[in-house]
């Protein structure tokens, strides 16, 4: 027998919707005013609760921004859960954060949202802060998925190391070519330019 999804009651979906009207009311008027020139009540009242109302769903500012990232850790821990057999993980991750995080790079919306996040120091720091919080988490699933110890530092390593290549990728011209260059080096390992160079040239002439 499947599994079915209860549907949730009114009370979580008044609580769902004032979130979202919350979330939703804080990056207009950060996009329209700019981050630092909107204070906590500007948001509550564009939402018409609040600001003891708001707090209850919300910590603070920052964490209005970043609305979605408590489904980021389970989408990361299913990638490697659930890849097909013979996928490595590494592979699994590249393609999780290629296809899930840098898709929508060329959405108009999501472009505002990241030039929002880029040029406002402090919600650049808290952006890096939430999507590494996801590391022990990533590292565990790994650990599982292997075999390996649940303190496994490799394990630990892969984790850290593919969550930051997201973060690299950010400040790159071609982002997902720097995703790739991440990935590939996880893969495989490291090898000097002038070895990939030359492992390049002799495969061209294969």
């Amino acid at each position: 027998m499947s599994e079915t999804t209860q549907p949730l009651g009114r009370r979580e979906r008044k609580k769902a919707a004032t979130r979202q009207a919350l979330a939703d009311a804080a990056l207009r008027l950060f996009l329209e005013r700019g981050y630092d020139q909107v204070s906590i009540k500007d948001i509550a009242e564009a939402a018409d609760v609040s600001t003891t109302t708001l707090f209850k769903h919300f910590p603070g500012k920052e964490a209005l921004v970043f609305d979605a990232d408590s489904d980021h850790e389970a989408a990361l821990v299913a990638a490697v859960r659930d890849r097909p057999d013979g996928r490595s993980v590494p592979a699994a991750l590249r393609d999780h954060i290629l296809r899930c995080h840098l898709g929508t790079a060329t959405d108009p919306a999501f472009a505002r949202f990241r030039q929002l996040v880029m040029s406002t120091p402090a919600l650049r720091d808290y952006g890096h802060r939430m999507w590494m919080r996801h590391e022990t988490a990533l590292a565990q699933a790994i650990a599982t998925d292997t075999g390996a110890p649940e303190d496994d530092p490799a394990c630990a390593a892969l984790a850290h190391f593919a969550l930051e290549a997201l973060v690299l990728a950010r400040g790159q011209d071609d982002p997902r070519a720097a995703v790739d260059a991440a990935f590939d080096l996880l893969e495989g390992g490291w090898q000097p330019p002038a070895r990939r160079t030359a492992r390049a040239s002799g495969q061209d002439a294969d």
